[in-house]
């Protein structure tokens, strides 16, 4: 995996604040919002990242994305039900109480609460056990060979800091409205936040009592929400932020063609998919009453067989994505190669369509975030167009990405019935793909839980045992084959592609664009 490190820069008058010449303000913007503080809230990573420069887990991933010790200095396992970590000593939280074992206990417990949606990040039974107040022992029911994969975006809470602001449970996603301590956050980080207007702007300052040592030279921080693309375009440009992510495929000419900035260009492990509800006796969003045609694979089929993958690629995206035939990035699966689209033929999709009792087509909604992904909203778009020529009727419904997450997933219990989605594996391993879209997930929510569509086989399921537990890689790749097998014949969820990294920079920064897409002001230097 190749990780691009370029130097490029902005101006330093923005029109958010006023700083002293000489201080170093770095300015971004994206185009979703960052609204609660509570990194267990949402587990986005663009959300995830902005907080991992304020909060830490027990582990880390340099700009390679290979594991490295974080709040933990070591660990070992023990033996296969048994994982020690040896905590870091000297570690101050922003508010300077002390980070010991009593802290990775509470986060243990924290990570389970109901409204969290990081609970993936270690087995439902694993139990933290403190050995002292630097060590701390995770007691497992089964081995896990990669138990610590997600540890990084696992990030501590204080105990003492968390009973003190009420902050014991997750703020839910589902919330009406943020609980107080979502509007501050106390972590170990390399920052602090020194204010936050959610969906606004919110700022950062470094921490000089963080335990690591800084590779910025940073004074401030300033995060904005700009939704518009071409307003976020012309900020660039004027010199009114630093950064900007993600660049519009439309635009990057123009960028490109600018004196002062540059597009930083690279590969992103998050795969681009579609749902379809293949759980419910009856679509909640649709002409179809009495049944429920997504539970016939062979209107799965059609669907993914309407779809013209390449005009995607050439016209929505303006070739800034990598055609999938899998739920996970090639670079991140060895056999990723053996696997081949459904061809692109709307003939053999009428067929199909036609066979399963719907030669007239249906009617059908479709949610789509519009503000998350590259051209998001246009994908979706182009996908309803793409499917009309199979006599589907699509109704677009397309919504900020904070809306959109709550409607189509676990809050408000999959309220969708045909939706777009993207998933970057926190684990870099298939395992993680296997179990949180492709898994079964049960009429209450549980397992699966971003599997929005709720497509099951039981035999996944099966598989999904045996991967977590299996050591040996040549038996575990052929365990994942099997699983994306049965996905890719049932079309149970269709994957698109794998978007590109897009991001404008000034040319008086020098930053890390790392294939996850978690912008990290440590890594960023000013001119």
């Amino acid at each position: 995996m190749k990780i691009k490190t370029l130097v490029v820069t902005g101006a330093l008058a923005f029109a958010l604040a006023a700083t002293p010449a000489a201080a170093k303000t770095f300015r971004y913007a994206f185009q979703g919002d960052l609204n609660a503080l509570d990194p267990y809230t949402l587990n986005e990573s663009f959300t995830l990242g902005a907080l991992g420069n304020v909060m830490e887990g027990l582990t880390k991933r340099d700009k390679d994305l290979k594991i490295i010790p974080g709040l933990a200095e070591r660990w070992e396992i023990v033996d296969p039900l048994k994982w020690r970590f040896y905590l870091r000593k000297g570690v101050k939280f922003h508010n300077g109480e002390d980070f010991t074992a009593d802290d990775v206990v509470f986060s243990t417990e924290r990570m389970g609460s109901p409204g969290s949606q990081i609970k993936t990040r270690a087995p439902a039974d694993m139990k933290a056990v403190k050995v002292d107040d630097y060590t701390v022992d995770f007691v497992l029911s089964s081995p896990n060979p990669i138990l610590n994969a997600e540890w990084d975006t696992w990030y501590m809470f204080s105990k003492k800091w968390a009973e003190a602001n009420g902050a014991t449970q997750a703020q839910a996603a589902s919330a009406t409205s943020l609980n107080p301590f979502a509007l501050k956050a106390n972590g170990t980080g390399p920052f602090t936040i020194v204010s936050h207007e959610p969906g606004v702007k919110t700022v950062f300052k470094p921490f000089p009592g963080w335990w690591g040592k800084p590779e910025h030279n940073l004074d401030e921080v300033i995060f904005q929400t700009i939704k518009s693309d071409a307003t976020r375009v012309a900020a660039l440009l004027s010199g009114d932020i630093d950064m900007m992510d993600p660049v519009p495929v439309q635009d990057i000419d123009r960028v490109k063609s600018s004196p002062n900035v540059t597009v930083m260009i690279g590969p992103e492990i998050r795969t681009i998919f579609l749902n379809m509800d293949s759980m419910r006796d009856e679509l909640l969003y649709s002409s179809v009453k009495g049944k429920n045609p997504f539970k016939d694979a062979r209107v799965r089929k059609a669907f993914y067989q309407a779809i013209d993958i390449e005009a995607i690629h050439n016209k929505v995206m303006r070739g800034m994505s990598v055609n999938s035939a899998l739920m996970i990035s090639p670079l991140l699966y060895a056999r990723a190669a053996e696997f081949k689209r459904h061809p692109y033929d709307v003939a053999a999709a009428k067929k199909l369509l036609a066979d399963a009792g719907y030669a007239g087509g249906f009617e059908v909604t479709m949610d789509c975030p519009n503000d998350r992904y590259v051209n998001d909203e246009g994908i979706c778009q182009a996908v309803a167009q793409m499917l009309s020529r199979i006599d589907i009727k699509v109704k677009l419904n397309a919504m900020p990405k904070a809306k959109y997450f709550q409607k189509a997933g676990p809050t408000d219990k999959y309220d969708s019935s045909f939706n777009l989605l993207g998933w970057t594996p926190g684990s870099l391993d298939s395992w993680n793909v296997v179990e949180n879209i492709i898994g079964c997930r049960d009429a209450n929510g549980k397992g699966g839980t971003f599997n929005f569509g709720g497509y099951c086989n039981p035999r996944i399921t099966e598989l999904n045992k045996l991967i977590l537990v299996e050591a040996d890689t040549k038996k575990r790749d052929e365990l994942i084959a099997e699983a994306f097998r049965i996905n890719h014949e049932e079309a149970g969820v269709i994957p698109l592609h794998q978007q590109s990294l897009i991001w404008g920079v000034s040319k008086k920064v020098e930053m890390v664009q790392r294939a996850d897409n978690q912008i990290l002001f440590y890594w960023v230097k000013m001119q």
